[in-house]
């Protein structure tokens, strides 16, 4: 199971970090990334990292955003800078280990400008 925190309310410019906690013993086997849904859209690929942390982000999150693992506590975060409007959206983690895919329940990030 996958628990997804650190979502809320900023004013463009802000920050924000995510967390995201994995229950069990397969995390650090996991690749793991981040997904957003905005209202309207399509859930698209945020960032993600793999087992030997390997990183990668959609181009508009390429400069602000910095997702990073601790394998120790279970946890893959998103560290978000410099938000933008667009930036709102439903955030998810998911994991996949080898074939088995975990999502979170999301958690809301709203920008106003």
């Amino acid at each position: 199971q996958l628990q997804a925190s650190g979502g809320g309310s900023v004013q463009a410019g802000g920050s924000l970090r995510l967390s995201c906690v994995a229950s069990g013993s397969i995390f650090s086997g996991s690749s793991m990334r981040w997904y957003r849904q905005a209202p309207g859209k399509q859930r698209e690929l945020v960032a993600g990292i793999t087992t030997g942390y390997s990183t990668n982000y959609v181009l508009s999150a390429k400069g602000r955003f910095t997702i990073s693992r601790d394998n120790a506590k279970n946890t893959v975060y998103l560290q978000m800078n410099s938000l933008k409007p667009e930036d709102t959206a439903v955030y998810y983690c998911y994991a996949n280990y080898n074939g088995r895919e975990d999502w979170g329940q999301g958690t809301l990030v709203t920008v106003s400008s």
